[in-house]
């Protein structure tokens, strides 16, 4: 009778174990795929600018995704480097999200984790009505900065955290004219489309948005308030990209460029823009700005109008 009990037991143990195996492997496929579909999303969002910053293109977008951070072979293209690039940047946004690292906090899963611990406040919708002077915006959100001795310590943090950092981004940070500010304190933000600074159609030169937002009382930020930003913005809604408007820095090939940071899905980034006066930006895109004090933003408009 025991060893009846004891073979019928073992049924019912070994049942359930196949059950359980089945549904294991159905759960990581799935969430595999979702992974893959996260960096397809994230890399479709990108410009072809953008794509060319982390070292791929849009043929590429199917191939990398199914990768998941797998090395490719060399090839002859001369691309070596930023295809490296590409595989550390997914490793960091995918392989990273499975570490036991504490600190890590830009990756895919620790993003979703930020908003049932932190709270994120849904993004206030766009208005329709053209800002009249920045008086009128609220504090989109206040940061610190002059927290890091230098761009390097900056670099440092980012990469503690999991954040990946575009070619071109890594590039300006690293020049002499990346200013680090040396004392202390908290800049006020606010962020706007090129819509409700008054563009209508579908783009608008980077030129004329920069001098339609310092006319209305804007101030272009300084450059620190990007990585500072991506450090600081950890619920950083998934499909956001805001660009950051600052004074463009040139990297070591002469290109002007200006910081965006994003969360396309797999992770937060930052990545740099291509900065010419008459490159066309979107007016759907969201720029972050300066707010200066109530006082010289009434007396800056007033001039303007």
């Amino acid at each position: 009778m025991s060893k009846t009990h004891d073979t019928i037991s073992s049924a019912h143990t070994f049942v359930p174990a196949i059950s359980f195996g089945l549904f294991e492997r159905f759960r990581v496929a799935y969430r595999e795929w979702r992974e893959r579909r996260m960096v397809q999303a994230t890399l479709s969002g990108l410009s072809d600018r953008e794509l060319m910053d982390i070292g791929t293109t849009r043929s590429e977008i199917d191939y990398v995704a199914s990768q998941k951070g797998i090395a490719r072979p060399p090839r002859s293209t001369g691309r070596h480097s930023g295809v490296t690039f590409v595989v550390l940047l997914l490793c960091q946004m995918l392989i990273l999200a499975f570490a036991n690292d504490a600190q890590a906090q830009c990756t895919a899963r620790d993003v979703l984790r930020n908003y049932a611990t932190l709270k994120a406040v849904p993004r206030p919708p766009e208005s329709l009505v053209p800002v009249s002077s920045a008086t009128g915006v609220p504090v989109w959100k206040t940061i610190a900065i002059g927290t890091f001795t230098d761009s390097l310590a900056l670099r440092s943090a980012m990469r503690a955290m999991g954040c990946g950092v575009g070619n071109s981004a890594a590039d300006i940070l690293g020049q002499p004219y990346f200013a680090v500010s040396g004392k202390k304190a908290d800049v006020q933000l606010v962020a706007v489309s090129g819509t409700e600074l008054g563009f209508k159609g579908e783009t608008a030169p980077l030129k004329d948005i920069y001098l339609r937002a310092q006319r209305l009382g804007f101030r272009l930020a300084p450059a620190e308030i990007g990585p500072q930003l991506r450090l600081q913005y950890m619920d950083q809604p998934i499909g956001e990209f805001l660009i950051i408007g600052m004074e463009p820095i040139r990297t070591s090939a002469g290109e002007p460029v200006i910081l965006t940071v994003a969360n396309g899905g797999a992770g937060l980034i930052l990545i740099g823009q291509e900065a010419r006066d008459d490159a066309e930006i979107s007016v759907t895109s969201r720029f972050v700005f300066e707010r200066p004090n109530p006082s010289a933003a009434a007396e800056t408009a007033a001039l303007a109008n």
